[in-house]
């Protein structure tokens, strides 16, 4: 079983999707306002992922009263979660969890 290791990096970042500016805070991996992030870890925190692709925000999960986001990348297609944060867009929050629920439904 492979142990992911948690590297806590603080970081500002412009989000190449929208281009708003975003204030690190060692646990920040996705934009704030548009909620996409980008392909740079294998494990949270060390930057050695060689892919780089942008990741889609794809649905929202709640669980243990905590919301999840679950990001796609857009050019090798992995999916990673994360934790949203509070100053995260609520609206674009509710965005992804409705195109998620209607893409998901059978």
């Amino acid at each position: 079983m492979k142990i992911k290791k948690f590297l806590k990096k603080v970081e500002n970042f412009i989000c190449e999707n929208c281009g708003e500016e975003n204030i690190g805070n060692g646990y920040t991996n996705h934009c704030k306002k548009c909620l996409f992030s980008k392909h740079v870890d294998v494990n949270p925190g060390d930057r050695l992922e060689t892919c780089g692709g942008m990741m889609v925000p794809d649905k929202i999960d709640f669980k243990k009263g905590e919301y999840t986001i679950t990001h796609k990348c857009l050019k090798c297609e992995i999916e990673r979660k994360n934790i949203l944060d509070k100053n995260d867009n609520f609206d674009a929050t509710l965005s992804v969890a409705k195109k998620a629920k209607n893409k998901y439904l059978f």
